[in-house]
């Protein structure tokens, strides 16, 4: 009998280019993929390779180690008409969207803007979509002659909210998100609303850790919402509580970037519980610091700081554990045309010391398979979307 679930999000780390990714403008990519052909030979993952990552992406050992396959592993397609965070977690806990949520290449409309400035009392600068580091080393010393929060969005659906910690304040910063999060309902009901802290000076700008997301409700019942109402708990590693607006989670732990993640993740498999619980982790960086940044070098070192976490986690599950390690969506480093998030496939890698050894899982039409599969080992109601791989583990 399984008892607990690890669900580790390793946001953006797709395994190749969906069969539509190029209504996306997103053909050919493949995030770890060519993380790997950029890396070279010396460069290696052992311990997901072991979990079957290279089987996923169809690649023989790079040093002709490790052919023993300990891992069930295959690889799942976003069915959601989307390739950002908050429609990749929701699918990933049983929703598929019918339809995206709003974007605006071209900035938010007058209407909410007006309304923004004049629930907040200024006016605010910006209000295009642009690369979150450059916009605040663009408008920075402009925000902090005007007291003008920093807005701008990106090809995913987002309002975000830049401001710096000490001359606008942080908690003034999250009370304006939290009016954006009121005013962007109906046909601008935007995926999050997001608060993007920095600090230092004209030349030297930094975003700091403190970053707070602002999702919109879940549109339907969630395989959080299921183990909850059944007397099980969630614990939210990351900004996993975020993404659900915290529906369905007992506990939330927030983290200061990947290493804290994977610890916080580690300490909470070695805690005592009872009853059915799922651990539920994003480890942000490779997204946030890496793939929109276009850092080959940085992402393949992150994966190399997980590959190595991974032989404490797995040593800390008990009998009655089962790890999946997945992804959200991609963000290929390595792909020149945008910054933007990549419409790819993510891996799926299962693990339990109960569970068999080297079954492909093969590729499965929705990420709400890995609901379905929770929901089936815990014994729960059967989910709207998605079809258990339980048999096959």
């Amino acid at each position: 009998m399984i008892n607990r679930i690890i669900l580790i999000v390793l946001d953006s780390a797709g395994v190749g280019a969906l069969p539509d990714a190029a209504q996306y403008n997103d053909a050919g990519t493949n995030t770890i993929g060519h993380i790997l052909d950029v890396m070279g030979a010396d460069f290696s993952l052992p311990y997901l390779e072991k979990l079957g990552l290279y089987k996923i992406l169809g690649r023989n050992s790079l040093n002709g180690k490790n052919k023993f396959i300990s891992g069930c592993y295959g690889k799942m397609a976003t069915k959601s008409p989307a390739k950002d965070t908050t429609a990749g977690h929701w699918e990933l806990s049983g929703i598929v969207l019918q339809k995206p949520f709003p974007v605006y290449p071209n900035g938010f409309p007058k209407d909410v803007i007006e309304e923004f400035e004049k629930r907040i009392g200024t006016k605010i600068l910006g209000n295009y979509s642009a690369s979150g580091t450059e916009i605040i080393k663009e408008l920075g010393a402009q925000h902090q002659k005007t007291g003008y929060p920093i807005v701008y969005t990106s090809a995913d659906s987002v309002f975000q909210i830049a401001a710096h910690e000490e001359t606008f304040g942080l908690e003034k910063l999250y009370k304006i998100c939290e009016i954006a999060r009121e005013i962007l309902t109906g046909d601008n009901a935007v995926g999050r609303v997001i608060a993007r802290p920095f600090i230092g000076s004209k030349g030297d700008y930094v975003r700091t850790t403190n970053r707070k997301d602002y999702s919109v409700d879940p549109v339907d019942a969630t395989v959080l919402d299921e183990i909850t109402n059944s007397g099980g708990t969630v614990c939210a590693i990351g900004k996993i509580s975020d993404i659900f607006n915290g529906r369905g989670i007992t506990k939330s732990v927030r983290t200061k970037g990947n290493l804290s993640g994977i610890q916080a993740t580690i300490d909470e498999i070695k805690a005592p519980y009872k009853g059915k619980k799922l651990i539920f982790t994003n480890l942000v960086d490779f997204d946030m610091l890496w793939g929109h940044r276009r850092d080959v070098y940085s992402y393949a070192k992150a994966l190399k700081d997980f590959d190595n976490s991974l032989a404490e986690i797995i040593s800390a599950l008990k009998d009655d554990d089962v790890i999946m390690i997945t992804a959200d969506h991609g963000c290929d480093p390595a792909y020149k045309v945008h910054t933007d998030h990549t419409r790819e496939y993510v891996p799926l890698m299962v693990f339990g010391k109960t569970l068999k050894d080297g079954v492909d899982l093969g590729v499965h039409a929705t990420l709400a398979d890995a609901a379905q599969t929770t929901a089936d080992f815990f014994n729960l109601p059967k989910m709207k979307n998605g079809t258990s791989f339980k048999d096959s583990l």
